[in-house]
């Protein structure tokens, strides 16, 4: 479909890439990856033809649509959130004259037989399949489900673009985007803005929806969720994998064994013919042989392996006091601006040890809450820090608090101490910083250097309760990792606001998702709360999440460890039963979504439509059944808090 051929960009006199050549294929899912700097938005540029490569060139057939969403991007402020979305429409106004001014033509000839008549015929026909493929027939339930997909309320389809903050816009961008259904996407970074709700409905967009993606990412899941395929850029060049993220980490892993066998190799070569040459140089018997080996040894192209390789580094949080049992307490808390309640009757003890996540949709409260933690702003009801706690807070703000005159070594090297002083390189080099980067003064760093160098100085700190406020948004993979084996090793108490469902798996046991003014406890990792919320009757088609049955508190009333043991057993298998019909709900639902995404295209034959009918009454049962096990899900509940 895309024809990459032979492309080379020179930054300098280093080449970014050298002499690239790779094929984007109808639907193809691709996940495009690389350490930071190696080129990755740079491609997706010359892809959407905003940026012209130094040789090469890009074959792409006419009429071919591209949508393309880079990390940052100006927006204007004119009108409201429903009235910018609309424009994604501009081109189905064109394309509907266009048709108009055709068919009048084809109308006014009598020419039937004719060349020119029948191109005329071929290009109404063409338009018109585009027309009905690439926009829905219904724009303003497609624009509403969405905005709501991407976490817009109704509420906000009249505020003007300008009350929203550069994350909502960002997702305004990509509503237009998506609404505009292009034949290749191009997303950088398209989940940095996202809570996970939203990150969950993009995928299952993009999977069931998109035509081609290419698309770059630091988040493990979604690119697994997503893409099939995997293109790595390193050293100038590319390795093309036809498998997901976490496959193909197993057989990059194999490739950079074999280049370090290779390169250990050459290298023996190298030093060999080096000393033959340096041994026999002055002998006239073996000038023939010496020069030979100098020809050869200028022959030979250095193998070069990608530097960025962090698995074998190591790290450790450096120790501190040991904190009280119960590190935080909160009783009754709630918060209002106005008339608007940001959440109320919040109840939330942590143990020491424990670490929890918050997660929600942008603007429900989680980052208001850890500012009341920090008593940053005021609230009601009682908050209570606990007996020798050391906390240790990372803002979204935090860059703007590094003291700017210093180096990016001298930031750190003024907080480590002890033994870890003696790796502070590697820690940098952990979080980007290599080389010349270190002597560079913070004043210089952009945003995402400074944030990358804040978290690696929290890090140095000795403290016992971590607040971590979306710590990964500018961390790579890699790194994200090695973060996350130490927050796993480390022995305090930790909370973390963040939508990345990988880093979150395996470190959290404990989720309070905040919602409706709301906080509630869930029991478990991420995944395991994720997999109670499902897609249940909400504005069909939009795979908004809805939450699961809340946890209860059931009786206070002394009881048995049997009685308490079987009356958990009860309350979790009527649970499981009530998901599952939940699941089945939403299982019918996008198969029917599926069928009337065909029937809208003009497919509607015999069989595709006893499979509609026959799902319609599949749907009722279901809903049937899923009615009745609520109904006694509520019996249950009512029973148990008696």
């Amino acid at each position: 479909m895309v024809g990459i051929n032979n492309l080379t960009v020179d930054f300098s006199a280093n080449p970014l890439f050298n002499d690239i050549s790779f094929t984007i294929n109808q639907n193809d899912r691709i996940a495009l990856v690389g350490k930071n700097g190696a080129g990755k938005s740079t491609l997706l540029k010359i892809l959407a033809r905003l940026q012209m490569p130094t040789s090469g060139s890009i074959s792409i057939p006419t009429g071919l649509t591209i949508g393309y969403l880079p990390q940052e991007m100006k927006v204007t402020d004119e009108v409201t959130l429903m009235e910018e979305v609309k424009k994604a429409f501009i081109n189905k106004t064109i394309l509907e004259k266009k048709i108009e001014e055709i068919n009048t033509e084809i109308s006014q000839r009598t020419d039937y037989e004719s060349e020119a008549y029948l191109e005329l015929i071929s290009k109404s026909d063409e338009l018109s399949h585009r027309l009905n493929v690439q926009f829905p027939e219904n724009p303003e339930a497609e624009t509403e489900r969405t905005l709501i997909g991407l976490g817009f309320k109704k509420t906000d389809f009249n505020r003007p673009t300008s009350e929203f903050s550069g994350g909502w816009r960002m997702r305004i961008e990509l509503a237009k985007i998506l609404l505009q259904k292009p034949d290749l996407l191009l997303l950088d970074e398209p989940t940095n803005h996202l809570d996970i709700n939203s990150i969950q409905w993009l995928e299952n967009f993009l999977v069931s929806k998109a035509g081609a993606v290419l698309l770059v990412s630091h988040d493990r899941a979604f690119l697994d969720n997503v893409t099939k395929r995997t293109i790595e850029i390193s050293c100038g060049k590319i390795y093309d994998y036809k498998v997901s993220y976490s496959p193909f980490m197993e057989l990059r892993k194999e490739r950079i064994d074999q280049q370090l066998k290779a390169l250990r190799n050459q290298q023996k070569l190298i030093n060999d013919t080096k000393d033959f040459i340096e041994r026999f140089r002055y002998k006239a018997t073996k000038a023939v042989q010496v020069q030979s080996r100098i020809k050869q040894l200028e022959k030979i192209v250095p193998i070069e392996i990608d530097e960025e390789d962090t698995s074998s580094v190591k790290f450790r949080f450096p120790p501190a006091e040991r904190s009280g049992d119960f590190p935080l307490i909160i009783e009754n808390v709630a918060k209002q601006y106005g008339n608007h309640k940001v959440f109320s009757n919040v109840d939330l003890s942590l143990r020491r040890g424990e670490k929890i996540a918050f997660v929600g949709s942008n603007g429900e409260g989680k980052s208001t809450m850890v500012k009341c933690i920090m008593n940053q702003i005021p609230y009601e009801g009682n908050l209570k820090i606990g007996h020798n706690v050391k906390m240790g807070y990372f803002a979204q703000n935090q860059a703007q608090l590094l003291d700017t005159s210093k180096t990016v070594f001298e930031t750190l090297d003024d907080v480590a101490t002890g033994d870890i002083r003696t790796g502070l390189k590697d820690l940098l080099a952990t979080f980007l910083f290599r080389g010349e980067d270190i002597d560079k003064k913070v004043s210089v760093l952009s945003g995402g250097e400074k944030t990358r160098l804040a978290m690696a100085k929290l890090l140095l700190e000795p403290v016992n309760f971590l607040i971590l406020d979306e710590p990964t948004n500018h961390l790579d993979i890699r790194t994200k990792e090695v973060l996350k084996k130490a927050l796993i090793d480390f022995n305090g108490t930790a909370i973390l606001v963040s939508h990345d469902r990988d880093f979150l798996d395996g470190l959290v046991d404990k989720v309070y998702e905040f919602s409706d003014g709301r906080v509630r406890e869930n029991l478990g990792g991420i995944y395991s709360f994720l997999q109670k919320k499902t897609t249940v009757m909400t504005n069909r088609g939009n795979n908004a999440l809805s939450s699961a049955p809340e946890p209860q508190q059931i009786s206070t009333t002394e009881l048995s460890y049997a009685e308490k043991k079987e009356r958990d057993k009860k309350f979790r298998k009527m649970e499981k039963e009530l998901s599952a019909a939940e699941e089945r709900v939403s299982e019918i639902e996008n198969k029917i979504l599926k069928i009337e995404d065909e029937l809208s295209k003009g497919n509607a034959s015999p069989e595709i439509l006893e499979q509609y009918a026959s799902l319609k009454n599949q749907l009722d049962i279901a809903m049937e059944n899923w009615d009745e096990v609520q109904s006694q899900f509520d019996l249950l509940k009512a029973e148990l808090n008696k």
